[in-house]
């Protein structure tokens, strides 16, 4: 990677970079596979399970330093030029959204009727594609469904991913930011 950075001219340049998360990982220096402090942003320990869904703020990294939280190389990009992916934000938001969603209740069960080619592991885990998520947002059915923090929840998704990360901005898209 280090030769490819070389070869555009990086330093010279300083772009901004927006690419996929492993890529990422890789241009800032991070171990790659299942690690215990995969995150680039925050401390967030991955193995801690019990924390999961209770703990909300995790300390953000203070330096990307060799020997440290899991970063293996000096990093290649400045962690100030990274962007963020919005599909993979789109992805982990729905993912975070239907595996804290009780599996008893009616909108988990309507997931099975309306996916029944996704296998239930994926379900659990709430894997889902592009289509998949469009088929969702624009479903009412399913807006139908859920009630209360879940309703509010999914709601200003759809609102953020309508007037923010679409093809079609809202016009007051920049105080979105």
């Amino acid at each position: 990677m280090r030769i490819l950075m070389e070869a555009i001219n990086y330093d010279k340049f300083k772009w901004q970079i927006c690419g996929d998360l492993k890529v990422i990982a890789l241009l800032l220096g991070l171990q790659q596979g299942f690690t215990k402090y995969c995150c680039f942003i925050c401390e967030w320990d991955s193995r801690a399970r019990s924390l999961r869904y209770s703990r909300k703020d995790w300390p953000a990294r203070k330096s990307l330093e060799p020997g440290i939280m899991n970063v293996e190389n000096q990093p290649l990009v400045e962690l100030s030029k990274i962007l963020l992916p919005s599909m993979h934000l789109k992805l982990g938001l729905t993912k975070n959204s239907v595996k804290a969603r009780n599996q008893e209740e009616a909108a988990f069960t309507y997931l099975q009727e309306k996916f029944p080619r996704l296998s239930e592991a994926k379900l659990k885990e709430g894997i889902f594609v592009g289509p998949q998520i469009r088929d969702l947002m624009k479903d009412e059915y399913f807006d139908k469904l859920l009630q209360g923090d879940e309703k509010a929840v999914w709601d200003s998704f759809k609102f953020v991913v309508k007037g923010f990360w679409g093809n079609r901005r809202a016009q007051n898209y920049e105080y979105l930011r």
